[in-house]
């Protein structure tokens, strides 16, 4: 229970505008207690809350579209889409390996849409990044019922246009949520002596189609030379190849 003097000074400082965690933060009172109290505020004098919305479909403005280039690469390979009456949100799993991996996909949701909270779950060895906003269906319109494999996916024109102009992203979102860098190797007979010959290659594999057919459609745009080495495996193994890879793509981190 708090006296009537803290809950008058909580929605004095709200009524500025000041947020919730600020405000529990500055009178020591949980952020839920004021949650509720600014709830109860509004409800008593008639206000109807309407929740931000910084959606660049709905509101025709300007969002980051290099970083929307990459994420929707991380999207396609290793995200989803919670969208029901009352629980909204984009995730996008990354292994707890690659921490560099989990803060570029935190950087790229905040760079399209800044206003949605940003979480993150900690599972067993693995992080979910998670956007709480309904307007992850807008901004990724492949969500659908099901696996993504099991459905057709195909890029809206504004899509397409973003990742033609950001096509380097768009492959980096790919490799970084369903590929990877290794170094194979094999042996060669010089000079009549058996060598041990190691070489770096990329490997993307996905069970859809569509999306694999996205990569090496944006492969072949970028001069990238590779090969389906089974049903679902794209590899990028030509020196040349390899370097452009590197010089853009680069191993998760």
């Amino acid at each position: 229970m708090y006296d009537s003097g803290t809950r008058d000074r909580a929605l004095a400082l709200m009524r500025q505008g000041i947020p919730n965690r600020v405000v529990a933060h500055e009178l020591g009172v949980p952020r839920g207690t004021v949650g509720w109290w600014r709830h109860e505020d509004r409800k008593r004098r008639g206000e109807v809350y309407e929740r931000p919305n910084d959606c660049p479909k709905c509101t025709n403005h300007a969002f980051d579209q290099q970083a929307y280039a990459y994420l929707l690469g991380l999207y396609l390979g290793d995200g989803h889409i919670i969208s029901k009456p009352k629980q909204h949100h984009l995730s996008i799993f990354c292994a707890e390996t690659w921490p560099g991996l989990i803060d570029e996909a935190e950087a790229a949701m905040r760079a399209v849409m800044a206003l949605p909270s940003v979480k993150r779950r900690h599972k067993k060895g693995c992080a979910e990044v998670k956007s709480y906003t309904k307007h992850w269906t807008c901004m990724l319109p492949q969500h659908g019922p099901g696996k993504k494999h099991d459905r057709v996916i195909a890029l809206k024109p504004w899509q397409q246009q973003i990742v033609d102009e950001f096509p380097w992203e768009f492959v980096r979102g790919l490799v970084h949520s369903d590929g990877c860098r290794i170094t194979n190797w094999t042996t060669k007979i010089v000079g009549g002596e058996r060598r041990r010959y190691e070489y770096p290659r990329y490997f993307f594999t996905n069970k859809s189609d569509d999306i694999r057919r996205l990569f090496t459609d944006t492969l072949d745009q970028l001069g990238v030379a590779w090969r389906q080495t089974n049903a679902w495996n794209i590899s990028v193994a030509r020196r040349a190849s390899v370097a452009l890879m590197d010089a853009h793509v680069g191993p998760k981190y």
